[in-house]
């Protein structure tokens, strides 16, 4: 009689329990906070020691639970391997390229189906910080892709990865990245996102690689913000929105080319 095979932690199920546990975790202390901000003008919600308390807490306790549930060393739920040096170039050009044209589509759901103001609001606060714009590059380009990353692709991805094809692996990696954000407007830059930084895990199974590629991605959003204005009043009023689309679509081909040639080159077989 053949034995049933045991799959590894996570299954996809057993990783949307634990995003659920993790959001779960953090609505418990929040959620009382936003009433009593709401009903008595406080600002507790939004204090730096309790969003430090409670982001390290539920972030090691959630790190803690997926990598105890998975029986495996560390070296095999966060690896660490060689890599190309010159991988992060191209991707930078990738996702520059990109985020324009998500822009595009973000613009079309925004039409579509249209932010609450109070949404926007809280998206803001993200970028805002106490300590100005290193504050904000601590929180956003630092502290949220490491975070992110140990739990998306190092956690969950080491099950999806030795459970599920490539392809279901990579899907599922980015549609619960994507998921977990809570942001319906922004979800085809969240998805996208996902979606190449767990193709990168899956080619490279180098944590630091899904963690640098994420933080790239957010240090160019953050630039995007702070710099708006003049970035309004100076490329985007000398290039056409469709130009500078295809300018875009053009970056995106050509430095996604660059990145499967790097990630797929054949390496030279050493001679004994």
């Amino acid at each position: 009689m053949q034995q049933p095979v045991m799959k590894q932690y996570p299954t996809i199920l057993q990783a949307i329990h634990l995003i659920v546990l993790y959001i779960f975790i953090q609505t418990l202390v929040d959620f009382p906070l936003a009433l009593l901000d709401y009903y008595n003008d406080t600002e507790y919600l939004y204090h730096p020691v309790k969003k430090i308390i409670l982001g390290v807490g539920s972030t090691l306790f959630i790190l803690w639970w997926g990598y105890r549930n998975t029986g495996n060393p560390l070296k095999s739920v966060f690896p660490l391997r060689k890599f190309h040096p010159f991988l992060f170039v191209p991707l930078s050009l990738f996702l520059l390229g990109i985020q324009q044209l998500l822009n595009v589509v973000n613009n079309w759901v925004e039409q579509v189906l249209p932010a609450p103001g109070w949404f926007w609001e809280m998206f803001n606060r993200i970028f805002e910080n106490d300590f100005g714009f290193w504050g904000a590059f601590m929180k956003v380009v630092i502290i949220a892709p490491l975070v992110e990353e140990l739990i998306f692709r190092g956690v969950i991805m080491h099950g999806l990865m030795r459970n599920y094809s490539k392809a279901t692996a990579i899907f599922f990696s980015g549609l619960l990245f994507a998921l977990f954000h809570l942001n319906p407007w922004q979800f085809p830059a969240t998805f996208m996102l996902g979606v190449m930084l767990g193709w990168l895990m899956i080619e490279t199974r180098n944590i630091l690689v899904a963690i640098t590629g994420h933080a790239i991605n957010n240090l160019l959003v953050l630039l995007a913000i702070t710099f708006h204005e003049d970035l309004t009043s100076g490329i985007y009023e000398k290039i056409s929105t469709f130009s500078l689309n295809v300018i875009a679509a053009l970056l995106a081909i050509s430095s996604l080319t660059a990145l499967i040639f790097l990630l797929y080159i054949p390496k030279p077989i050493k001679k004994e």
